[in-house]
């Protein structure tokens, strides 16, 4: 049987079964669209928050950064880890206790005001459309790769999908396919790296394997990596990181924005009970750890069998003639991921770090210039064929990797839908609606929202994980703050609140604009994304883009708490409506307002 009929029946088995189960669990109220009912088991809710969390981002395209980037990209892994505790210790029981669909509903309550709430309304789908961007970004990679179509097709198929089952279902279809989804995402990305953890260090678990020894060289695992890329010029994976300041706000950013990544904090709400929430959470906590504790065993694997791909006799030795390239580069190279150019017209493939401080070595080697250019995001979903492993093992990796993509999607895109028509229509423009429109106008601006982000896919600011880091820092620069201080400041008002929220939103909006172009328009930027013109660049501690969302929250904060001190204070009701949500004292049910 072929590699392609092999990818078929395992990514439209696993389609066939998301979509029945959207079918089977079809949304009839407002109620079970927006939070599935409220009565989901805290287990299987975990196991869905775990799949809406662990999107294409961490299946895809985290591995592939931290191979590319090594000890550098680590802060990715850090970041989304320390953010889902922050979110599960300090905000998701609150929130559930408070008893509401969506947090626009909180922060339009407990700062009381429909401006508020707007606002809240608009950093929720600007946050969100960035991160469903990535998403789709993620299972056009895959789509393209696996049912050998161009990347453009491949995201326009993930569109169509995630709209027949995130628009039937609603939340209550989307947390049984989740939980079905994460069941593939999980044993489709352990599975290889179970095999080529045996095959690389003879140790089935990969975490152990990353600190085991290479057969083949008898060294250490980590310093045969090491030695490999330091011969190509590039820097010592297990390196330290120069500029510090960047790499704690950039970790500091994934971390409240993660706890503020409206997508995750709804799925706290369709469970009973408060004490579910925080139940919730911590088996959510388990199910992400099998992932986040195999990608970087997984990551310097794929690195280390790519190079010894390239240079198969060893970094100083030739490297292989292009004309005998391995089956599984050619057909990447049908997707345009991977691209070749022979600058030095002798047939081989050159890959190096294409730097002034490496030029000497290079010429002395006779290369003009790196010739290999390989996408991050195919990294993970190419391993199991770099590392020639079964075709059962490649098509199971193909729907593990279409899993995490579309089960992220749906749920932001069901947190974009509620915030339009839930926050927006009913709770502003027309509060009279009738459930049935309701549930209509939830439908129609999902699928709005799925056109657009598909066309925004098709030219995103960067990889999957760089875009979802983009939308990281705009919740984090705006929702996470106000999150925060609805629950424990009495004091913080509604001409605080949106201040605060504005001022977080505006500047880290418009920084990343400046470096990424306007709102995401390839061509536009204003300044060259490199450390030398990034804020503070002159100093070597640069801020990054990808970094400015913790200090947009700094900014958020600092701008709520001068602009409440100097306004009145909240009214008493709010005062003890914060009291309340803080105490321990039962849990309502999400209320249909």
């Amino acid at each position: 049987m072929s590699q392609f009929a092999i990818n078929l029946i395992f990514v439209g088995g696993s389609f066939a079964l998301y979509i029945a189960i959207a079918i089977w669990a079809r949304a009839g109220t407002t109620k079970e669209f927006y939070v599935a009912g409220g009565g989901v088991n805290p287990v299987m809710n975990g196991m869905a928050t775990a799949a809406d969390w662990m999107s294409a981002a961490s299946f895809i395209s985290m591995a592939g950064l931290i191979a590319a980037g090594g000890y550098a990209n680590s802060t990715f892994l850090m970041g989304w880890t320390g953010g889902y505790v922050l979110l599960a210790m300090l905000l998701a029981p609150y929130l559930r206790k408070f008893g509401k669909f969506t947090v626009p509903d909180f922060i339009g309550d407990r700062f009381y005001s429909t401006g508020a709430r707007l606002v809240a309304v608009a950093c929720l789908i600007i946050a969100s459309v960035t991160y469903v961007i990535g998403q789709m970004t993620g299972a056009g990679v895959a789509f393209s790769r696996f049912l050998e179509v161009s990347s453009d097709m491949g995201l326009i198929i993930a569109a169509v999908i995630v709209f027949l089952y995130a628009v039937m279902g609603g939340m209550k279809g989307i947390t049984y396919t989740q939980v079905a989804q994460y069941v593939v995402l999980i044993i489709a990305y352990t599975i290889p790296a179970v095999f080529i953890s045996l095959q690389l260090t003879g140790n089935f678990l990969p975490p152990l394997g990353l600190f085991g020894t290479h057969i083949e060289s008898g060294m250490p695992l980590l310093a045969k990596l090491d030695m490999v890329v330091r011969e190509l010029g590039f820097q010592d994976y297990t390196a330290d990181v120069d500029n510090k300041l960047n790499m704690v706000l950039f970790t500091l950013s994934l971390m409240i924005g993660t706890a503020g990544l409206p997508h995750v904090i709804i799925r706290f709400f369709t469970v009973p009970k408060v004490a579910d929430a925080r139940w919730s959470a911590g088996w959510a906590l388990v199910f992400i750890a099998l992932l986040y504790l195999t990608a970087p065993a997984v990551a310097s694997m794929a690195r280390l069998n790519l190079m010894n791909t390239i240079y198969p006799a060893g970094p100083t030795a030739d490297a292989i003639q292009y004309a005998e390239r391995p089956d599984w580069m050619k057909t990447w190279e049908t997707t345009g991921l991977i691209s070749f150019q022979d600058k030095n017209g002798d047939g081989r493939i050159q890959v190096y770090n294409d730097t002034p401080a490496f030029a000497e070595k290079a010429a002395e080697r006779g290369w003009n210039g790196n010739e290999l250019t390989v996408n991050n995001d195919i990294l993970v979903l190419a391993n199991p064929e770099i590392a020639n492993l079964p075709g059962w093992v490649i098509g199971l990796i193909a729907a593990g990797g279409l899993a995490a993509a579309l089960s992220t999607a749906a749920g932001l895109l069901l947190a974009i839908s509620s915030a339009i028509s839930h926050d927006l229509i009913k709770g502003s423009i027309k509060p009279d609606i009738s459930e049935k429109g309701e549930l209509l106008a939830a439908r129609i601006s999902m699928g709005v929202a799925i056109v657009i982000a598909t066309y925004l896919g098709m030219n995103p600011p960067g990889f999957a994980a760089q875009t979802v880091a983009l939308a990281f820092g705009i919740a984090a620069a705006s929702i996470f703050p106000a999150l925060m201080m609805g629950i424990f400041s009495k004091r913080v008002n509604n001409k605080g609140a949106i201040a605060g929220m504005l001022a977080g939103l505006i500047s880290t909006c418009v920084y990343i604009f400046l470096y990424l172009g306007w709102f995401f328009i390839p061509g536009t930027a204003s300044f060259a994304n490199t450390p030398d013109n990034w804020l503070f660049g002159g100093t070597g501690y640069g801020i990054s883009p990808l970094s400015f969302g913790a200090v947009g929250a700094m900014i958020n904060f600092t701008v709520a708490f001068v602009v409440s001190s100097m306004t009145e204070a909240p009214p008493q009701r709010i005062q003890d409506l914060v009291e309340s949500v803080r105490s321990p004292r039962g849990a309502g049910q999400a209320i249909d307002h």
